[in-house]
């Protein structure tokens, strides 16, 4: 599939590697066609990193995909270049008129925090709200899955006595929901977060749904306004490699980290992670991008109500 991408941007040198299919700016203006169109507000610190573990999900849809991103108005990144967010990233207030097919919000590390707490929180809400009006489908991941669960249907979080970390054995609520076209019966995601929410608590609230569990890790994924919002507490977009560097950097730090939960061969660190979820997480996406998001979107965005 064509990912349409911002000349110059580093994913895609990485992503050709991989033979992925990806063509910039010029390439793309000679297709005659209306690409969907999708905004991803990247909160994660090591940006680059995210962004191609995201696009390389997104390369598996036949249809064209034009790829915006946004980040936080005001709110500087200590790990990603100035030049980089200002050559790729748009600010709300740049982007606010616009209407897209569909949105991802990523998670952040600001977990610890009370959501009220996270100094940029009046700035989520405000993006939050204005997706209802203005993309078709919006995938809110690990924090911002809370995040979104909190403000849109007051759902709370709570800290754990010990951190969700490796790859997990999930389940699905009904397989013939559109987003689990094609999954096992038991498919594996990973995880890596020190809070959670509660099946119960969802379970009250109407215009909810929880769609996806694991016996260790919890609520995985929950559904909101007929598919509209699609909130995932993992972390389908991780590489081979994330949970490894996060492991080796909280070591190196000093943290109390356990090894993560199968994911290393022989469980011995020194040996290359076993990838075993990357095929359901192109799944989830190709699903959700054909039936949530090119199936459910207007041709002409500005109908988008």
């Amino acid at each position: 599939m064509p990912l349409n991408l911002p000349d110059g941007l580093p994913a895609i040198d990485l992503l050709l590697k991989e033979n992925i299919f990806v063509m910039n700016e010029t390439q793309a203006a000679h297709q005659d066609i209306r690409p969907l169109k999708i905004i991803i507000l990247n909160l994660m610190p090591l940006k680059i990193a995210t962004e191609t573990d995201l696009l390389r999900l997104l390369s598996n849809s036949p249809i064209q995909i034009e790829i915006d991103f946004l980040q936080i108005e005001g709110h500087l990144s200590k790990n990603t270049s100035l030049d980089h967010l200002n050559t790729f990233y748009h600010t709300f207030s740049e982007i606010k008129d616009n209407k897209y097919d569909g949105m991802i919000i990523t998670g952040a590390p600001v977990e610890h925090l009370p959501f009220e707490e996270v100094d940029y929180w009046d700035n989520i809400c405000a993006i939050f709200d204005w997706t209802k009006n203005h993309v078709t489908s919006t995938m809110f991941i690990c924090w911002a899955a809370q995040a979104g669960l909190h403000h849109f249907y007051g759902i709370e979080k709570y800290p754990l006595k010990k951190k969700i970390f490796g790859i997990f054995d999930h389940f699905h609520s009904e397989a013939k929901l559109p987003i689990f076209r094609g999954f096992d019966d038991m498919f594996r995601a990973p995880h890596s977060r020190h809070t959670e929410i509660l099946a119960k608590d969802i379970a009250k609230v109407p215009g909810i749904e929880l769609i996806s569990h694991s016996k260790q890790a919890g609520v995985h994924m929950v559904m909101g306004n007929s598919g509209k919002q699609l909130f995932i507490t993992g972390h389908p977009e991780y590489s081979r490699g994330t949970l490894n560097r996060e492991y080796k950097r909280d070591i190196e730090k000093g943290l109390p980290i356990d090894l993560p939960l199968n994911y290393y061969k022989d469980n011995d660190p020194s040996k290359e992670p076993i990838l075993s979820w990357r095929s359901h997480a192109n799944l989830l996406v190709l699903n959700w991008l054909n039936y949530y998001v090119y199936q459910e979107t207007p041709y002409d965005l500005h109908d988008i109500k």
